[in-house]
Parts: C-alpha cells; sequence; structure tokens
C-alpha cells in the first residue's frame, strides 16, 4: 500500500515567477508565512527584460525593494517612434514618473533574496487541484505522490496556469504576432541617449532599450509569416538570431549590429497571448479560497509594459486584503473552519474588486496595440485608432495608478 505524504499550509503560492514572488513577500511583509511551488528547479529566469513604469515603482517601493532595483538600471526619458518607411519621428513621454528597463533576472533575484529561504519548494509539479470534501479547502495533487492542503491558494503560475484551469477560466487567445527578445552587451559602452526607441514598419515593431551604460535590450514584434513560436526554431537560440536578422534586413545598421552581437542565452521567440477584455470583466477568478494573480489571471501582450508591473500591484492589493484576516483566525477553535472560509473568500473578493476595472481597462488598451499591429486592413486600422482616441486620450494613463499601501 502506497503511504501518501500529507501536508497542511495556510498559504500556498503557484509559481515563482516575478507575480508569486512579489505576493510572498507582500504577505512576509504583513507577518503572514506562505509556501511557494515552483515547478522548475531553479528560478524561472527566461526572457529579456521587464520595463518597470511608475506604477510599478510605487508598489516596488511598498515591497521594499525599490531602492535596490534603481541601481541596477538608468531612468528613462522617454520613448521615440521613429517611421522608417517615412522617416517620420515623434517624441513623447514613456511614463508620468519614473520609468526604468530591467532584467529579469535581476528582479527575481531581488525578490528572491528578501523572502525566507524555507518560503520557495522547487520542482513541484502539480499533478491536480480538488476540494477537500469534508472541509472544502483546496488540496494540491503532486506528481510525488504527496499532498498539500491550503486555507488560501493563489496561482501565480502564469499563462499555462493549473489553477486557472480548476477556475475555468475561458482560454487565452492568441495574437497573430510573435516577439523576439533579447540582450547585447557593449563591453566599451552603447552610447545610446536614455530613451526607448521604436522603430516602426507597416508589418513590425522594432525596439531598444538600454538597461544601463554598457547592456542594451531589443526586441521584434513581426505579425504572422513568422516562425511559430511552437516549432523548433523557439528552442534554438542561433535559429531564432539568423531569422531575426533575415526579418530586419533594411533597418537600420545599429539594430541589426544589436542583433549580430546579442547574448544567445537571453534570446526568446513567444507566440504572444492576452485574456480579452470581456473576460477579465466577466471571469470567475475565484472558487472558495482559490484565486489567481498575475499572467494566469490577466495575461497580456508587451505593448503597454504593464504586464509584470499589474503582477506586482496584484500582490500588494492581494496581501493587503488577506493578510488582516489570516492574523484574526490563525488560532482557529474547531469546528470554525466554515466560518474562516467564508472570511477569507471575502477577503479574495474584496481583492478582485479592487482590481478588476484596473485589469479590464489595461487589458482593453494593450488588445487594441496589438490588434492594430495584427491588422493589415486600413478599414481596422482606423476604427481602432478611433477608438484609442476616444477611450485614452492620455496613452500614459495607466502608469499614474497608485495600488496604495501595503
Amino acid at each position: 500500500m502506497e503511504i501518501t505524504a500529507s501536508e497542511d499550509r495556510d498559504v500556498v503560492i503557484v509559481g515563482g515567477g516575478i507575480c508569486g514572488l512579489a505576493t510572498a513577500l507582500a504577505l512576509h511583509r504583513k507577518g503572514i508565512r506562505s509556501l511557494v511551488l515552483e515547478r522548475s528547479g531553479d528560478f524561472r529566469i527566461e526572457g529579456a527584460g521587464i520595463g518597470i513604469l511608475t506604477n510599478g515603482w510605487r508598489a516596488l517601493d511598498q515591497l521594499g525593494v525599490g531602492s535596490k532595483l534603481r541601481q541596477t538600471s538608468i531612468r528613462l526619458h522617454g520613448v521615440r517612434d521613429i517611421w522608417l518607411e517615412s522617416g517620420k519621428q515623434r517624441q513623447s513621454p514613456l511614463s508620468r514618473g519614473e520609468s526604468r528597463f530591467l532584467k529579469r533576472s535581476d528582479l527575481i533575484k531581488t525578490l528572491a533574496d528578501e523572502i525566507p529561504p524555507a518560503t520557495i519548494r522547487f520542482g513541484c509539479h502539480i499533478r491536480s487541484v480538488e476540494m477537500d470534501t469534508l472541509t472544502s479547502y483546496p488540496i494540491l495533487q503532486l506528481h510525488d505522490g504527496s499532498t498539500l492542503r491550503a486555507k488560501v491558494l493563489i496561482g501565480c503560475d502564469g499563462a499555462h496556469s493549473v489553477v486557472a484551469e480548476f477556475l475555468e477560466l475561458k482560454p487565452k487567445k492568441i495574437f497573430a504576432t510573435n516577439a523576439v527578445r533579447g540582450f547585447t552587451y557593449c563591453p566599451n559602452g552603447h552610447g545610446y541617449a536614455s530613451e526607448f526607441v521604436r522603430m516602426r514598419t507597416r508589418q513590425a515593431l522594432l525596439g531598444r532599450i538600454p538597461v544601463n551604460d554598457k547592456l542594451v535590450g531589443w526586441f521584434l514584434v513581426q505579425q504572422a509569416g513568422y516562425p511559430h513560436a511552437d516549432t523548433e526554431i523557439a528552442k534554438d537560440p542561433e535559429l531564432i538570431r539568423q531569422q531575426t536578422l533575415k526579418r530586419i534586413m533594411g533597418c537600420p545598421a545599429e539594430m541589426i549590429e544589436l542583433v549580430k552581437n546579442c547574448d544567445l542565452s537571453s534570446l526568446s521567440l513567444t507566440h504572444l497571448r492576452y485574456r480579452a477584455p470581456w473576460d477579465i470583466l466577466q471571469g470567475r477568478f475565484r472558487e472558495g479560497t482559490i484565486t489567481v494573480a498575475g499572467d494566469a489571471m490577466h495575461v497580456m501582450g508587451p505593448f503597454l509594459g504593464q504586464g509584470g508591473s499589474a503582477g506586482i500591484e496584484d500582490a500588494i492589493v492581494l496581501a493587503r486584503c488577506l493578510a488582516p484576516k489570516l492574523k484574526e483566525y490563525d488560532s482557529v477553535v474547531s469546528g470554525k473552519e466554515m466560518m474562516v472560509q467564508k472570511v477569507l473568500a471575502e477577503a479574495l473578493d474584496e481583492y478582485l474588486k479592487e482590481r478588476r476595472m484596473r485589469l479590464f481597462w489595461l487589458s482593453t488598451q494593450t488588445y487594441l496595440t496589438g490588434s492594430l499591429l495584427d491588422t493589415s486592413s486600413l478599414l481596422a486600422k482606423l476604427i481602432i485608432l478611433v477608438l484609442m482616441a476616444v477611450l485614452f486620450r492620455d496613452p500614459t494613463w495607466h502608469t499614474k495608478y497608485d495600488c496604495g499601501n501595503l
């Protein structure tokens, strides 16, 4: 007879990415212990960089890591758009305040360093999520045969979330675009101004962003026709580089050199996914004491640079709503579990109520921006531009948001 190990925890967080670690840190700052289950054998630091705008820095300051992360990157002073066919240029603010581009690995490491080491458990592959028929608490069945029961389960496990699947959230959708991202190190300095430069063609968006004096992040967003992100090419950095160089032939020489000299280990090719704004508005993001945060709830394209910051905002709001209730019912008299579940569920509803409209508008602007790149129809582009002008007169409105104190 097989003996199955069982363990009880107050808070279990599935996923050790940016949102999962930020949630664990936010709870830790509020005096709440949690357990983070990460499927891989180490931290997930794949992917080149991540933009953090004013609202994201507010959230990072609440977590107590903003000062440390500011030392890893330079401040950006705006965005310059260049239309390569016409030569037209336009400069505009990137954020209403502070904006920087971080290495994802720096952000992950900084968050992880602030969390008690025993908080993170690697190599935990979740087989299924169930509800305990006796207590109605969530139970996680792991592939090693062990089980975990939690008072609260938070899915921060990204676009392919096991927890989102349990909640029966509507499937994420796919833009007709792929994105290539990477870093290039310039040992003698890159000499670029501290600005975000976007170069536009009819079918592609090419950009570069300085991280510091010697490191530059760059990307290519390409319409359908680029090799699909699920092909073998996506697994071979050298093939990604070769295909990218073919796609940017005729672009400025400086961009071609960045791709030629890039760090192959930083290259990624991904198909851009999103959760539709109407699904954000109507989605059932809680069952019992199970909920989701970050990309598991609101995966969105990179067009606003808000995906990571929105996940960090989730962590702040979630901890603020949840921690007081967990502390209040830390020592529960036997037989009062149903009362505790009700109170914790109400705390999760408070979190979702605060986040839903913020995420709806972020997703709407991201969806429209991505659709503008997706379509080649001039009529469709005109309709999208009109909608964006009506709904988002200030294109940087989203950077003014304040998620509040932890």
